[in-house]
């Protein structure tokens, strides 16, 4: 089998895919004590898997991305705050405002090690929140971005306290990115990317662009987490400065050691976990659930993450010609 028979092979839906899809729509209508759960659900996992395409798939180590998720997010509040209040416009300005913000910064992960790119985007993440902080006469500083309302969905949806329009927006919108970014990761241009991430030289060696490919992968990135931070701003009504904080980004990465890494439903998968996870803990110890939280991604790591995570990427990688 060549490369490019690989590669459609590789693109081809799965049976089980529709199934998880179709389930992930199914529930808010049958469970709709839980729409906003669901919605928080659909928005993490839409930044998880912006983290994946640079971490698992180009092998870019980032403790930053949660830059691009705050400037998402503030971009579309302000936007519906101060110009207009429809939420697809408002989602795409603040996919512009994180790409603009991912193409500057790519810039900052071309040279170094790993340990330079976690403290270079650490530090980027850094200054926007203190910038956020300062900036207070537009970002509303510590007290947040407040009197965010959002218009109806296509003129018609109202978001309501149920959730229900939300998570079927944020659901949606997680959908379609996915399925772009699927596509992207197995084009040639993902698989470029796959070898960077194995072996930078070699990938030089053979002529692959290696610095354009970095920093277009870095960009499209951001963009995505960008739309996960839109999506939480316009769906809960209100900016802050944890948009920017660096639990974000350790989150993200919690999710993706839960989800795995290089094949983009970790982020889902992982996402699902977590938050489910998070919600139950809190809900029964309060001021421990992080304790708890934490004993479970140790265990989980040093003893039974191949054991409940591979067989699901061998089920979704086999007969496609890739490697788990």
């Amino acid at each position: 089998m060549n490369t490019q028979q690989s590669l459609l092979s590789a693109s081809r839906w799965r049976l089980w895919e529709p199934l998880l899809w179709l389930s992930a729509f199914a529930a808010p209508v049958l469970l709709p004590s839980h729409a906003l759960i669901i919605n928080e659900i659909a928005i993490v996992a839409l930044f998880a898997i912006s983290l994946d395409l640079i971490l698992g798939y180009t092998g870019i180590v980032s403790l930053g991305h949660a830059a691009f998720f705050g400037m998402g997010g503030y971009a579309a509040a302000l936007f519906a705050k101060l110009v207009m209040p429809d939420p697809l416009v408002g989602l795409a300005v603040g996919i512009v405002a994180a790409t603009l913000l991912g193409a500057l910064c790519s810039f900052t992960i071309m040279r170094g090690s790993d340990l330079t790119r976690l403290m270079v985007t650490l530090g980027v993440a850094l200054i926007l929140l203190e910038l956020a902080n300062k900036l207070d006469w537009l970002t509303g500083g510590a007290d947040g971005l407040q009197g965010v309302v959002m218009g109806p969905l296509l003129g018609r949806f109202e978001f309501d306290l149920s959730g229900r329009t939300a998570a079927y927006y944020s659901l949606t919108v997680l959908l379609l990115l996915f399925f772009l970014m699927r596509r992207l990761v197995h084009s040639p241009f993902g698989a470029s990317l796959k070898s960077i991430r194995d072996n930078r030289l070699r990938a030089m060696a053979v002529g692959v662009p290696v610095t354009s490919r970095l920093a277009v992968s870095y960009t499209i990135a951001a963009a995505v987490a960008g739309a996960a931070g839109a999506l939480l701003t316009q769906t809960t009504g209100f900016a802050s400065l944890d948009l920017f904080e660096f639990h974000r980004s350790a989150d993200v990465l919690l999710i993706l050691v839960v989800g795995g890494t290089g094949w983009l439903y970790g982020g889902v998968v992982g996402a699902i976990v977590f938050k489910l996870m998070q919600d139950a803990l809190s809900s029964i110890t309060p001021q421990y659930w992080t304790f708890w939280v934490g004993l479970f991604l140790v265990v989980l790591v040093l003893v039974g993450r191949d054991r409940l995570i591979r067989p699901w990427i061998w089920i979704a990688t086999r007969r496609r010609g890739g490697q788990p």
